[in-house]
């Protein structure tokens, strides 16, 4: 089989490599398209190794048919699947555990179905297992023109909670009405830690935040968060380091948690994607929440696609096709 590899001048090259062998627990898709994370572009970059026994190259989400499936599996040859990987999703095989395997929610497309895995994945884990998040409840979820955001806003408000999430233009911002953010703030006006205290005197402060940026606005907006707050960091997009007060910290008993989906054991994954099928599936099949496509290139035109994600240039996720 073919895979895209990466050179010593961080090119990319398809490039024939050995087919992925079946193990047991395992199933062998057949890929029709990948989509692209931020990750892949820190993997590409050398500072990002997949998971131990994952295939070198990029790719973390996946969509296409079960190839091979060893007998008494829960799939059979030819059922359309998506699937969330530790690596390997640009190539035409990959190998993945048969619980990091979903099926393909009822209408959605093979190119909708690949913009699935990771964002509703991580916007599960973190708004849900690590945040709590409850029906009525204010979440801020950062970067609302991100791939992960077209996942996580229409997440959130799908079970009630009234959003709050970040741009950095009135652009952007008109952009992103699909989604139906309660508040968009623009950062380049407005100071994100003043909305955050406005929305604490209001009596609706934030209680929970999905947030990839970091940075110094992480610190001024604790100390107005609700009382058991849970503030998740995801990435670190806008800096590395920040002040935090602590006395907030202490006196509101705030919970601030690193959180990363790739470094979870694939059998903590497993369950997450179980939850996806039961609570959030019916809600993509009925329509509530949608995957946005930004949009879809063949596989052949990788860096092109990598280079929209470095220029923060999408409105939703990007596609890797590579079968009809």
């Amino acid at each position: 089989m073919y895979a895209m590899l990466i050179d010593e001048n961080r090119n990319f090259n398809w490039t024939q490599v050995p087919d992925p062998e079946l193990k047991a627990g395992e199933v062998i898709i057949e890929v029709h398209a990948a989509s692209l994370n931020r990750a892949d572009l820190l993997q590409r970059a050398g500072k990002y190794p997949p998971p131990p026994g994952w295939p070198e190259w990029m790719g973390l989400e996946v969509s296409g048919i079960i190839a091979e499936a060893a007998t008494g599996s829960r799939w059979k040859i030819g059922d359309q699947v998506c699937a969330l990987l530790g690596g390997g999703g640009y190539a035409e095989k990959v190998a993945v555990p048969e619980g990091m395997v979903m099926p393909i929610p009822k209408g959605l497309s093979m190119i909708e179905a690949a913009a699935l895995p990771e964002a509703a994945a991580t916007s599960y884990l973190n708004l849900f297992i690590e945040g709590k998040l409850q029906e009525g409840e204010t979440v801020y979820i950062a970067a609302g023109a991100s791939g992960l955001a077209s996942m996580a806003i229409p997440m959130a408000k799908a079970c009630g909670a009234q959003v709050v999430t970040s741009v950095l233009s009135d652009e952007i911002a008109d952009s992103i009405k699909h989604l139906g953010a309660d508040i968009v703030v623009n950062t380049g006006k407005q100071d994100f830690a003043e909305v955050a205290e406005k929305l604490s005197i209001s009596g609706k402060p934030i209680k929970v935040a999905m947030d990839c940026l970091g940075g110094e606005m992480l610190g001024k907006t604790l100390p107005f968060m609700a009382q058991g707050g849970y503030w998740v960091l995801i990435s670190t997009l806008a800096g590395v380091t920040t002040e935090v007060s602590l006395r907030p910290l202490l006196t509101k008993g705030i919970h601030l948690i690193g959180s990363m989906l790739r470094n979870r054991t694939s059998e903590m994954k497993a369950f997450i994607l179980s939850e996806l099928v039961k609570n959030i599936w019916p809600q993509i099949e009925s329509g509530k929440i949608k995957p946005y496509i930004y949009k879809t290139l063949p596989m052949a035109e990788a860096a092109s696609a990598h280079a929209i994600l470095e220029r923060s240039e999408n409105i939703g996720k990007v596609v890797l096709q590579l079968r009809d």
